[in-house]
């Protein structure tokens, strides 16, 4: 993202483009429950438009096990049509094939906005308990990385993404996966690689479309703890090559059972707007995934996917919302196993601002609630926008594709992504009372990078209400790209990058109980990976991490980023768990 004008040509484009899309069918059954008007002047207004449509699955099976897939996509080629698009894969690429040299059009950082009312909630200083226990730590997918499918090439940025299942760990980096032990009821040991690194699209291998076609950068796996499943989303960045005006694709992989090395339920969906940057929940009623259409227009498709139909292989729904000039959406990711009331609304939120209107400061959470009717289109409804007012912050480094965070040795510095809320938002219930957790990154008085987290709770209407937050930012140095979660007694963790010179970019988990003092993160530091070089090739950092909870203690965090190796030439990546002494690790 720059900071420029919305282009208004290609705002008219993308809507005639939806409307074509609509009028031919896709050859699917698709229709339109209500129509767009203009979008509205800035984010938050109260005429911001909403507009759904309903779509059937194109094509849908299940898979034979995933060991037995091989990719039909050549890994040369794949990571040559990666190169095409903003020289990777699946961080807000053009529509169309343009290759933009991302880095040298990038923006230089401007110095730090103090806003003194902000900073008031700044924590100075790290927490006087020890650091969290790391319990399990090992190098995932990057630089080094050797599987049973040999070694693989990584690009920037590494996308992470990570799920924990009873006796699995999986890892998606870009454009490629592989699946690790995790010690317990199978394994002996933590982290030997059963399977990978292949690349993503080989979990569509034999499906045919898109899906199998192309490679999917900004692919996402979740563990469905709820079902015990394994469910993976990949976007679609181009169009069929023999409709250049054609419909984008999401496809889904959810796995029929508990192993994530067996068969898979498979579905594409088609999208007539780009879906970049899903970030999937999971909820009782669908599997949410919110996703931007690009980065010079102020517009977030929120769709959810019939949940229930695709645990059973059966034919599904997608249905789609489409939100004008609103920020990056996430939307509510359980953690645990006690549910939402039954028929509880799915829950959105935003930051505030506008980088595309140079709007880098705000006061707000902005909420949305987005209900879903399987049974009765019609009755799918998101409500209107709600502010959460909070304590008021700046962007870090004014937003992202700025060169924000400095490097010992290095002219170049690093990608905060500092516009947006990152995954997940957390969803917890502890008895009667329900929690949220989201989190960003912001300017500190300190002159560094701080992680601005929130926690709310639900009120007797069910209404989102701020319980504290905090912005952790102990010294000048920097931290940014956060990841949050709560474990079963209601105590956070929170895993993030951390750098800054002279410290070599790395990563680093802090943590509190639920009883703590409110907007304090009461543990020191714990270092998952020390930095030992800087990154000299890019600007682009990650772009997101992941913490995920263990589905069985409900305790223990993971969490993943990446790091670079002494004489590194690129990323490695690491994953560990940590576990706060007050939570058993049996119930």
């Amino acid at each position: 993202m720059t900071n420029k004008s919305i282009p208004d040509i290609r705002l008219q484009r993308e809507v005639l483009q939806f409307a074509l899309c609509i009028s031919v069918g896709f050859a699917l059954a698709t229709y339109t429950l209500a129509q767009a008007i203009s979008p509205p002047a800035g984010f938050g207004n109260s005429n911001t438009v909403t507009r759904t449509t309903v779509t059937q699955n194109v094509v849908h099976d299940l898979s034979l096990a995933l060991t037995a897939l091989k990719s039909t996509a050549n890994p040369t080629a794949a990571s040559a049509e990666c190169g095409n698009l903003h020289n990777s894969c699946g961080t807000s690429p053009e529509p169309e094939d343009v290759d933009n040299d991302i880095d040298a059009n990038a923006n230089i950082a401007p110095d730090l906005a103090v806003i003194e009312s902000g900073a008031s909630i700044e924590q100075k200083q790290q927490g006087s308990r020890d650091a969290v226990p790391l319990i399990e730590s090992f190098d995932g997918l990057g630089e080094g990385f050797v599987g049973p499918q040999g070694t693989t090439t990584t690009r920037n940025p590494s996308d992470n993404s990570l799920a924990v299942g009873p006796d699995h760990i999986v890892q998606i980096v870009n454009s490629r996966m592989a699946v690790y032990t995790k010690k317990g009821r199978r394994y002996d040991t933590t982290g030997k690689v059963l399977y990978g690194p292949v690349i993503t699209n080989t979990i569509f291998a034999g499906f045919g479309g898109q899906c199998e076609l192309r490679t999917s950068g900004d692919a996402v796996v979740r563990y469905d703890q709820l079902a015990n499943r394994w469910l993976y989303v990949l976007p679609i960045f181009r169009r069929p090559p023999d409709e250049p005006q054609g419909p984008y694709s999401m496809c889904y992989a959810v796995s029929q059972g508990a192993d994530p090395l067996g068969p898979y339920y498979r579905y594409e969906f088609k999208r007539p707007l780009f879906p970049d940057y899903p970030r999937p929940a999971i909820w009782p009623d669908g599997y949410y995934v919110p996703t931007s259409v690009g980065d010079d227009v102020i517009q977030k498709q929120a769709c959810v996917a019939d949940r229930n139909k695709m645990l059973q292989g059966l034919p599904a729904s997608e249905q789609c919302v489409f939100i004008d000039g609103v920020n990056f959406l996430n939307n509510a990711d359980i953690d645990g196993q006690t549910l939402p009331p039954a028929g509880a609304p799915n829950i959105m939120l935003a930051t505030g601002g506008t980088q595309l209107h140079d709007h880098f400061t705000d006061d707000g959470l902005y909420l949305y609630k987005f209900h879903v009717d399987w049974v009765d289109p019609n009755k799918t409804a998101v409500s209107p926008v709600r502010k959460i007012t909070v304590a008021p912050y700046n962007y870090l480094c004014n937003g992202q594709l700025t060169k924000c965070v400095p490097q010992p040795g290095t002219p170049m510095r690093l990608d905060a992504q500092g516009d947006k809320l990152m995954q997940r938002l957390v969803y917890r219930r502890i008895g009667h009372d329900e929690w949220i957790a989201g989190i960003h990154s912001v300017d500190t008085k300190g002159g560094g990078g701080g992680v601005r987290w929130y926690e709310l709770k639900l009120d007797k209407k069910r209404e989102p209400q701020l319980y504290q937050q905090g912005t952790y930012a102990p010294d000048g140095f920097y931290r940014w790209m956060p990841s949050i979660g709560i474990d079963r007694q209601g105590n956070i963790g929170i895993g993030y990058s951390f750098g800054g010179d002279p410290n070599f970019p790395g990563q680093r988990f802090a943590a509190r109980r639920a009883k703590d003092p409110k907007g304090a993160l009461t543990y020191k530091e714990a270092v998952l990976a020390a930095g030992k070089a800087s990154q000299t090739t890019t600007f682009r950092w990650e772009d997101y991490t992941t913490t995920a909870m263990d589905p069985l203690d409900d305790c223990t965090f993971w969490y993943v980023g990446d790091y670079i190796k002494a004489m590194g030439q690129s990323y490695s990546t690491r994953i560990g768990a940590f576990r706060l002494p007050t939570c058993s690790a049996k119930h």
